[in-house]
């Protein structure tokens, strides 16, 4: 047997209890992806808004028949309000008590002003972070573009905007109303129609004939016009305008709002000019200057605002024609207006123009149009036209009025506008809830349909077999 090797001396022997590991047993568990933002916190928040308000208008206190304001004068004003429409069922500047009016003023502002900006500037207000899903809706609510950069930032900028653009409105309104009125009724009447003006609400406390009283007043025409057109292109634009100055290197889709708002203005106005060139009832008796002053404000507020120098219910038929088409139309993206928007329209125009030379691609201003783009458009364009038939039908099987004026009533309320042919307060209440929703829809639908498929979009992995079908 070999012979263990001897210790040192100096070697010393240390012994160490073993320790057994412990294994604990954990479960991994995958975190669960944020759930996106629902688009219908746009239909929630407005419907919230509509709801308060419709609660203060019915208070004793906002009305001048004194008692409880009836639910359906209440709930339409207030829905009208909020939406910026301007179509009403009572006379608003003899209806409502100075506290109604208050009430109304607040309704427009915030419904102008978007529901997601204003939570914003109150979430910024208590030092809260706006989180990514949060930016992506407000880019939509705003600007009308899905970016997640620079959203707070831009709500700042708008926010800023509106308020220079109505303080302006106002100092322009109170002096040139000062001339028939006291300065404190002046400047009512200024702050009021300032920012019913720039949200193209469509309101008006005015006694009397209300803006056509001041029909051959060019300075009211003009300051009204004005802050129309501002805030009708939406505050994108308006921002890109000052920030770059030089129609080439503004963004595609600032072009496609300023183009496609210069021509629908110049197209209604020639339109309205010679329609109603020779009509006593609206501007037959009017001078030539008048005429055109007129026929320009009219293709401003009628595509978006709905303020009436001359009568719209003594228009022409296919004057009528034209102002729905406008209506359909609207405004800007982004802006306080409703209808299926301009850049909606450019991208349909664009989408036919190209189908008709045969070309597969859409392009303006050398850009090519994504397809999910002009999808999303035509989509917008034909559900728009499908909601406006929907609501006509119906009211045409409920109200024993002419088509034509239901047809008008249900553009104007679905483009947001407030144009009337007078038959809104002598509809039967079925008939009011239903122009009511309608302008629920025109404000929200196409904000909550872009936010919509815009979160659903995913890349196909797949793609089908081509097959022809017969078209035409």
């Amino acid at each position: 047997m070999q012979d263990l090797p001897r210790r040192r001396p100096e070697e010393r022997i240390i012994r160490r209890a073993l320790i057994r590991p412990i294994r604990i047993a954990l479960t991994a568990r995958r975190p669960r992806p944020p759930r996106p933002l629902s688009p219908l916190i746009v239909f929630y928040a407005f419907g919230v808004i509509i709801g308060i308000g419709m609660f203060a208008l019915a208070l004793p206190i906002s009305s001048h028949g004194g008692g409880w304001t009836p639910f359906m004068d209440a709930f339409f004003t207030s829905t009208s309000a909020t939406t910026v429409t301007g179509l009403t069922v009572v006379d608003t500047a003899t209806a409502w008590t100075p506290f109604g009016k208050g009430v109304i003023l607040v309704l427009i502002q915030v419904g102008g002003l978007g529901i997601m900006t204003i939570s914003t500037l109150l979430i910024l207000a208590v030092g809260r972070r706006v989180g990514l899903r949060e930016r992506f809706t407000l880019s939509m609510e705003s600007s009308g573009r899905a970016t997640f950069g620079g959203a707070v930032r831009l709500v700042r900028t708008i926010a800023l905007v509106v308020l220079i653009a109505e303080v302006i409105g106002v100092i322009a309104f109170t002096a040139r109303f000062s001339f028939d009125y006291p300065f404190p009724t002046a400047l009512w009447h200024g702050v009021f129609h300032s920012v019913s003006s720039f949200n193209n609400a469509g309101f008006v406390v005015l006694p009397g004939e209300g803006i056509q009283a001041y029909q051959s007043d060019l300075s009211i025409l003009l300051i009204t016009a004005a802050l129309i057109m501002a805030g009708g292109i939406s505050y994108a634009v308006i921002m890109n305008v000052l920030a770059v100055r030089r129609f080439g290197r503004l963004s595609l889709d600032t072009k496609l709002v300023l183009t496609m708002s210069l021509a629908l203005w110049a197209v209604g106005m020639v339109i309205i000019f010679v329609s109603e060139y020779s009509n006593d009832a609206t501007m037959g008796a009017m001078s030539v200057g008048d005429k055109l002053a007129n026929s320009f404000f009219e293709t401003t507020s009628g595509r978006t605002a709905g303020f009436e120098s001359v009568s719209v219910a003594a228009m022409r038929e296919y004057t009528w024609l034209a102002l729905m088409g406008l209506m359909f139309v609207g405004g800007a993206a982004g802006s306080a207006v409703g209808g299926i928007k301009v850049a909606t329209f450019a991208l349909i125009l664009a989408s036919v123009w190209a189908t008709i030379r045969g070309r597969s691609r859409v392009e303006l201003f050398k850009r090519q149009i994504p397809g999910q783009q002009v999808s999303i458009a035509l989509a917008i364009g034909a559900l728009g036209l499908a909601i406006i038939l929907g609501v006509v039908f119906v009211l045409a099987i409920i109200e024993d009025m002419r088509l034509v004026e239901l047809l008008f009533e249900t553009v104007s309320a679905f483009g947001t506008v407030g144009n009337s042919t007078g038959v809104t307060a002598m509809l039967s209440v079925a008939g009011q809830v239903l122009i009511a929703l309608t302008m629920f829809v025109g404000k929200i639908g196409p904000v909550t349909l872009m936010l919509a498929l815009s979160q659903r979009a995913r890349p196909t992995l797949y793609q089908y077999g081509h097959e022809n079908v017969r078209i035409g």
